[in-house]
């Protein structure tokens, strides 16, 4: 009787060592590597897929982002603004006849209550504060063309690298309303920039033959800003406007 007993109970303690076995192998999915961390669910079932790498992530909304080194989006090489620069059609400025700027509907919403310039201060900026509103109210903003440095956003302008005024006696007096917002509100080509307002009241709407900004370290910056913004639509250039973007790009190492 004794002898049955302890087999009885062999028995059991067998049973329950591989039911053990069993859940933990059904708890564990294969190829998990024994990793852990949480997954992303498949479609329509059958486990899940490792969650992606953070650098996997969308970039954020609101345009292009500078390359490293520029201050602009959509810059291109020195090489490249040069061959563009070379391809730039001469032409006398037009007339001014039916200018305004209101002829350039800026700034165009960008979402979340943001508007174009919002979004270059917080593109250009660095610990920006907004209000409830998406207004940029302190940060640090390091102007390209003076050097300055900036912390509180109403000492800072939006400027068009071609100005509104520029662009329509260069051609824009010929586009339609869409081609013009689209022009004043170009997140995607160098054209805005955050910089002082002293900076860009002094510059107008002058091409860079009778201004250029006065920290010649950022000629070769503009000087490629200016010749991609004019290439990318089609705009005209005067021959002494064309002379002073080439010294500008000879500044580019």
């Amino acid at each position: 009787m004794g002898r049955q007993i302890r087999l009885r109970r062999v028995r059991v303690a067998a049973s329950a060592l591989a039911v053990a076995v069993a859940a933990g192998c059904a708890g564990s999915p294969a190829g998990s590597g024994g990793g852990g961390g949480s997954g992303v669910p498949v479609p329509g079932g059958g486990g899940a897929l490792p969650s992606p790498p953070a650098s996997s992530a969308a970039p954020p909304a609101g345009g292009a982002e500078p390359a490293r080194g520029d201050v602009l989006p959509g810059l291109v090489d020195a090489g490249t603004a040069r061959a563009q620069l070379a391809a730039l059609t001469v032409a006398a400025p037009g007339t001014m006849a039916g200018y305004s700027r209101s002829r350039f509907t800026h700034w165009a919403e960008q979402g979340d209550r943001c508007d174009t310039r919002e979004t270059v201060l917080q593109r250009d900026g660095q610990d920006v504060v907004r209000d409830a509103e998406c207004r940029a109210v302190t940060g640090t903003w390091r102007s390209l063309y003076d050097g300055a440095v900036v912390t509180e956003a109403s000492g800072m302008d939006i400027d068009h690298i071609v100005p509104l005024a520029e662009g329509w006696r260069s051609g824009a007096a010929a586009w339609d309303a869409a081609k013009r917002k689209a022009f004043a509100n170009d997140l995607l080509r160098p054209q805005l920039l955050a910089v002082s307002a002293a900076s860009n009241r002094s510059k107008g709407d002058q091409a860079p033959d009778r201004w250029q900004p006065p920290d010649r370290s950022s000629w070769c910056q503009y000087g490629r800003a200016w010749t991609t913004v004019k290439a990318a639509y089609g705009l005209t250039a005067t021959e002494d406007e064309k002379r002073m973007l080439g010294t500008m790009l000879d500044t580019c190492s």
